[in-house]
């Protein structure tokens, strides 16, 4: 076998100091190793231009490397400061937000450029949708806790009891948050504090991740913005259980949160993986109701705790008005036909399109059961009619019902962030549908899907992108595709 040729400029686990030059898709910051032998590219994520940081070399080829950042040594001169507690899942939150969404739409056009093989998408670009809240738009979090916690002054590990975030990268170490993120419900993070405090007089043990023991995992918190109201989860092992008064714990919430406290749920999970609800657990009801009800466009919808919903509801509600302004754009595809919601999830959009539309019949497919169920169970809530939603692999429903083929307009789809599967694209394609709406939380692979359409006589009409993650490298694109 040939031998591999070692890079000429960096070594796997090599550290080094880095400025970032430049911005790549996914909040990938380009630094650029400069030497007489020429120019080498190093991405690090969770990066910005103008920033020095202290990256750690984790892939090598020849054109370029990708590296783990380990510590911001002089921020950006673009950046401005915030009253907020810094954490993982918002690294620009100090870029002010014009220079976000620059970044986001520059560098997503480049992908269908370059990917999608679409040369003129300048020309296709309809809108750019800002988030109505920049800041707390959230409606769940998950806080986790930890027996080993970060000293930010020395930077490195501690014993500690800490209730908050994982350090990035790191998933055995916490990272006690102690005022508002920015992101979430202010009241509820300023609060975080104290029960944590609370939580740890008990003299129980926060999660030893290398141990994989201890009693308290996670406090999960949703919000209806609707009502106001935050429904909570308690994630803990059976251990030590009797030792802890769960009806106490509910009145302590119920003291710093009065009447915004919904309900208290209480999880199980005795299994080693980190995740907030087990397989084998139970899920049991301590206090109040275990649903919340949020509003979009005017229809209700009932969340639990196990529920799929989107994270930002006031940008969902941007987002879907664009879907359904593409979708009834030419109503004369979508009144009096079958319109196919594909990858459908709770069934919202088809819901909204179907409240629109006349005497329009919605096809709604999911592999997911749990989101079939609630898709029905909204449907009948909000009292639309024209639905049918169907708990099934895309791919193999249109294997065995062929009756559609032929008969739709109006494709839409809205996959998760791995895209389509190409065979599954085919059959979708080979519904012969006059157009598409194509919703997706991950323009790569968008791009990638484009580049198909594209050879099966589907050209992008219009593009939006839609900024639900403010803070984060996240960003949402509504496509028209017409045949």
């Amino acid at each position: 076998m040939p031998r591999r040729e070692r890079n000429k400029f960096v070594k796997r686990n090599q550290v080094l100091e880095l400025e970032i030059e430049d911005y790549a898709f996914g909040g990938k910051g380009i630094a650029r190793i400069h030497s007489d032998e020429g120019s080498f590219v190093v991405f690090v994520p969770n990066t910005l231009p103008g920033q020095l940081v202290k990256a750690q070399i984790k892939k090598t080829s020849k054109k370029y490397a990708e590296a783990k950042l380990m510590d911001v040594l002089q921020p950006s001169p673009d950046e401005v400061e915030v009253p907020f507690q810094d954490i993982p899942g918002a690294p620009y939150i100090q870029l002010p937000i014009d220079l976000q969404h620059q970044y986001k739409k520059e560098s997503t056009l480049s992908l269908f450029k370059r990917i999608g093989k679409v040369e003129n998408i300048e020309d296709l670009f309809d809108e750019f949708i800002s988030s109505p809240n920049v800041f707390h738009y959230r409606n769940k979090m998950e806080y986790g806790f930890s027996a080993i916690g970060y000293d930010r002054i020395a930077k490195r590990d501690k014993d500690e009891f800490t209730l908050g975030f994982k350090r990035r990268g790191v998933w055995w170490m916490g990272d006690n948050l102690d005022k508002d993120s920015g992101l979430f419900d202010k009241q509820l993070e300023d609060n975080l504090i104290n029960i944590r405090k609370y939580c740890q007089e008990t003299g129980l043990d926060p999660w030893h991740g290398p141990r994989k023991e201890g009693f308290f995992r996670y406090f999960v918190v949703r919000k209806s913005y609707k009502t106001d109201e935050l429904l909570f989860n308690l994630v803990t092992t059976s251990y030590d259980l009797p030792k802890f008064d769960l009806n106490k714990f509910a009145n302590y919430l119920v003291e710093l949160f009065g009447d915004r406290v919904a309900g208290l749920l209480h999880t199980i999970n005795d299994e080693v993986g980190d995740r907030t609800i087990a397989t084998s657990g139970s899920i049991n009801l301590i206090y109040g109701k275990d649903k919340i009800v949020e509003e979009l466009l005017g229809l209700n919808f009932e969340i639990s705790m196990k529920s799929f919903f989107q994270t930002n509801p006031k940008s969902a509600e941007k987002l879907y008005s664009k879907v359904v302004e593409y979708v009834l754009e030419d109503k004369t595809k979508v009144d009096n036909t079958v319109v196919m919601d594909l990858f459908c999830g709770t069934g919202t959009i088809g819901q909204i399109v179907a409240s629109k539309s006349e005497n329009a019949k919605i096809v709604g497919v999911d592999i997911v059961a749990s989101a079939i169920e609630d898709a029905k169970k909204n449907a009948k809530r909000n009292k639309i009619n024209g639905l049918e939603f169907f708990a099934a692999d895309v791919g193999k429903f249109l294997n065995q019902h062929p009756q559609y083929q032929n008969k739709i307009k109006t494709i839409i789809l809205d996959p998760a962030r791995a895209g389509i599967v190409p065979k599954t694209l085919q059959k979708i394609i080979n519904l012969n549908a006059d157009r598409m709406v194509y919703v997706s939380c991950n323009p790569a692979t968008q791009a990638r899907d484009t580049e198909l359409l594209k050879e099966a006589g589907y050209n992008i009409k219009k593009i939006s992108l839609v900024d639900q993650f403010p803070h984060t490298s996240h960003i949402e694109t509504v496509v028209l595709f017409e045949r």
